[in-house]
């Protein structure tokens, strides 16, 4: 599909290798935005899809994305000025590195639904390696970035596989940046848990708010839970 309708906003991505799939939009909708954000940063935006979701639940002033394949950056830009919320969406194309060298602002909230693939193998198509591969964006990057970016009392939400969630959270640990809510996905009451949805910040809580969301309960029937989080952006829901 080479558009994806929501029910506010419409999202190209015909020229993304990564297309928009519920990792995207569990994050978009999930992120923490109570503390209510006046800058979002969105790491690694592909489509745009995080940013339009966050532009369209938040008056954040300043939603900022990052990306650094050419094709995907265009596309963002365009699905940005395509939205209702384009004075507040501006994406940079530049790799986290090259962002970091001379950071000009702090942001309210950070979030990033990083490429996580790390096995060996690679297909023939670079483009799409590069957005699936976890070489293109190592956790230790990502997490030093957020460091280095988040505002004193600023939260970095990420959706990443639950095998490598022990590893994530340590990592945030050495940066001093620890766990206040973990909502851990499943596709239906009886699969394994799949992924983990994070949200980190500079202050160390005894007991961070621990949950779980299961998506369908049978085949296209969701849980009263996952309709909650994405009626506002799902047309059929």
């Amino acid at each position: 599909m080479s558009k994806f309708q929501f029910k506010q906003f419409t999202v190209q991505q015909d020229q993304c290798a990564m297309k928009i799939g519920t990792d995207g939009v569990l994050l978009g909708a999930w992120a923490p935005i109570e503390q209510k954000p006046y800058s979002i940063l969105d790491i690694g935006t592909g489509t745009g899809i995080i940013a339009l979701m966050l532009a369209q639940r938040s008056n954040a002033a300043q939603i900022d994305a990052l990306e650094i394949d050419e094709k995907a950056y265009e596309q963002a830009t365009d699905n940005f000025e395509n939205s209702p919320w384009n004075d507040r969406l501006f994406c940079f194309h530049a790799g986290l590195d090259e962002f970091m060298e001379e950071p000009e602002d702090e942001y309210d909230l950070i979030v990033s639904n990083p490429p996580f693939y790390s096995e060996d193998y690679k297909t023939n198509d670079e483009q799409r390696d590069l957005a699936r591969f976890q070489d293109a964006l190592p956790f230790e990057d990502l997490i030093e970035a957020a460091d280095l970016l988040l505002s004193e009392n600023g939260i970095f939400a990420a959706i990443i596989p639950i095998k490598e969630e022990d590893r994530f959270l340590a990592i945030a640990n050495e940066f001093e940046l620890y766990p206040m809510q973990i909502t851990r996905v499943k596709g239906t009451p009886t699969a394994e848990i799949k992924r983990s949805l994070l949200a980190l910040s500079r202050n160390k809580i005894d007991t961070p708010l621990l949950d779980e969301l299961i998506i369908e309960i049978g085949r296209h029937e969701y849980t009263p839970e996952y309709i909650a989080l994405t009626k506002e952006f799902y047309l059929k829901m």
